[in-house]
């Protein structure tokens, strides 16, 4: 469905402008527009790399066991049937510690890794457990004390104050996942009952 969209404002677009005569105009902001693309890509992708081989390290020298240990009571909160020694666990601390980072798309293959282990335990194979949601809604409106890649996204385009915007995040994200978690909770609990 969503490739009918993007190929139908593709379409219009070019139809609108032939019909205007800018032509030229559409083809050189289209060409403009793929060279940024590429820009983009190549910047996000050092950072990607950057935070992934950090996490990896961190994995690796025992520190994601330790923050699953801090994190125990809140963890059990929101995920009461996961056991401490349970590989998801670690796997959803690296991605909380990733999203809390703001490590943007490095984030992404820590959340893939920590939904996959969550569905290992899935004893109804097609339906979403009660974990699964919880970590999608945890993961989606994630907490970022620092937005790093917004942050390098703003500096690579010219802005005077790159970092300005922490404190509005902090705000956005703290509403966001207090949000998410409630409501999580609340249909967790109706369909409980």
């Amino acid at each position: 469905m969503l490739n009918y969209i993007w190929g139908g404002m593709i379409l219009v677009s070019l139809i609108v402008s032939a019909l205007t005569g800018n032509v030229e105009t559409t083809v050189a902001a289209a060409a403009q527009g793929a060279g940024n693309a590429v820009e983009l890509c190549l910047t996000l992708l050092g950072i990607l790399c950057l935070w992934t081989g950090l996490a990896r390290i961190g994995e690796r020298a025992g520190f994601i066991r330790i923050l699953s240990r801090l994190l125990h009571p809140v963890l059990s909160f929101l995920f009461p049937k996961l056991d401490r020694n349970d590989p998801a666990r670690d796997s959803i601390v690296m991605n909380f510690v990733a999203n809390l980072l703001g490590m943007g798309n490095a984030a992404t293959p820590l959340g893939i890794k920590a939904m996959q282990d969550l569905h290992a335990r899935n004893k109804k194979r097609g339906v979403a457990t009660n974990e699964m949601c919880t970590f999608v809604v945890m993961n989606t409106a994630s907490l970022q004390l620092l937005p790093t890649t917004l942050i390098s996204l703003r500096q690579a385009y010219g802005s005077a104050a790159p970092s300005s915007i922490i404190i509005p995040v902090w705000m956005v994200s703290i509403c966001s996942l207090a949000v998410g978690i409630l409501a999580s909770k609340f249909i967790e609990r109706r369909t409980r009952l």
